[in-house]
């Protein structure tokens, strides 16, 4: 068995390093699993520019990466709740257990959260280690490279599905990977018309293709005049934020109808004045969105793709891990959805699950 392994790691400079590093064995509870493939996240490219939030958080050096699929290679103690050999994903979020939210069940409110490939060793690399209660072993019959991406996917759940979206009008503004796949989710989830704001040209086009009734670039044409279009008297039922753009939630709040929705996954890299107003005069219900609920989120976003949601469109690039720059440079540029680094032939050795 190797000793070492590939991986990309993170010191205090902009970039990563592939590097041959010790490889990580499970210890009680814990499991290994050897990586298939990977999906390089927005969190990642704050690490590649090591900007503020990442000089502020991650200790370094660091094995980064938390999107992932492979098969599971060697149990620690006291796991018998999995199978050597299994197809599996984990959950990113590694909570504490005994504060009172996750006592609650409500562990994605956890308060002493821990990141992977953040605050531990990630999946950018040939084996990851996590906990037992982190592993998500997948149905036969899903893309992998889509297994790959179940952590955005789950963002983007989360997000959707937080209010009733049967015969909804949906407003989603950042064109982003997770806002493309929501409009999926929208779509399937019933609501009537699903438009999507953003600036870039190539990720609204992504957006279209994943079912989007309407794309609009917002320095061309107003939210008005796309509802005067699709005969919306009052405005939006519910909004999906994803962008953390300050000038797209004013668009929000300004376009939703008395008693609308909004859920805000999207983190703003400045303070963001509220017209609060708005939300008072309007009586909206504001939710923030972190994460994924563990684990209702993970069962939903299995059961729409059995059932036969297809997200596999946002995924643009497929790539060698040994091509990661390639990778990371297509990501800044935002001429790409998500973005696959093919770490090994684990799962195709098992038997390569797509029908």
């Amino acid at each position: 068995m190797p000793q070492t392994m590939q991986a990309l790691v993170k010191y205090p400079r902009q970039g990563l390093s592939l590097e041959e590093v010790p490889r990580p064995r499970p210890g009680p509870n814990e499991v290994s699993i050897k990586v298939d493939r990977t999906g390089i996240c927005g969190t990642d490219l704050h690490i590649w520019d090591w900007d503020a939030w990442a000089r502020a958080t991650l200790p370094v050096p660091m094995v980064i990466g938390h999107e992932f699929v492979g098969v599971i290679t060697e149990l620690g103690q006291n796991v018998t709740e999995y199978h050597v050999g299994e197809v599996a994903s984990g959950e990113g979020h590694i909570v504490c257990g005994h504060c009172r939210n996750c006592r609650a069940g409500r562990y994605h409110l956890c308060e002493h959260t821990m990141g992977l490939g953040v605050d531990r060793p990630g999946a950018f690399a040939e084996y990851v280690v996590i906990p037992k209660q982190n592993v998500w072993v997948h149905h036969p019959g899903i893309d992998p490279d889509v297994m790959a991406i179940f952590d955005p996917y789950g963002n983007a759940t989360h997000t959707a599905l937080s209010y009733d979206l049967l015969g909804e009008d949906v407003l989603i503004t950042g064109a982003g990977p997770i806002g493309a796949m929501a409009c999926a989710i929208c779509r399937y989830a019933g609501a009537r018309h699903v438009v999507i704001t953003d600036v870039n040209p190539y990720r609204l086009a992504l957006a279209a293709d994943l079912g989007a009734t309407r794309t609009v670039d917002v320095t061309e044409t107003s939210l008005a005049q796309v509802m005067g279009e699709l005969g919306m008297a009052e405005g939006f039922d519910v909004g999906l934020e994803m962008s953390g753009s300050p000038a797209a939630l004013e668009d929000m709040l300004e376009n939703l109808r008395n008693g609308g929705n909004i859920a805000l996954l999207g983190i703003p890299s400045t303070e963001v004045p509220v017209d609060w107003k708005q939300v008072i005069f309007k009586g909206l219900n504001l939710l923030g969105i972190y994460g994924r609920k563990m684990y209702e989120t993970w069962y939903k976003m299995s059961a729409m793709l059995e059932g036969g949601l297809d997200i596999s469109g946002v995924i643009t690039h497929r790539l060698p891990y040994t091509d990661f720059e390639k990778g990371f440079e297509v990501m800044a540029a935002g001429r790409c959805g998500k973005v696959i680094l093919q770490w090994s032939d684990a799962i195709a050795a098992q038997g390569d699950p797509q029908p």
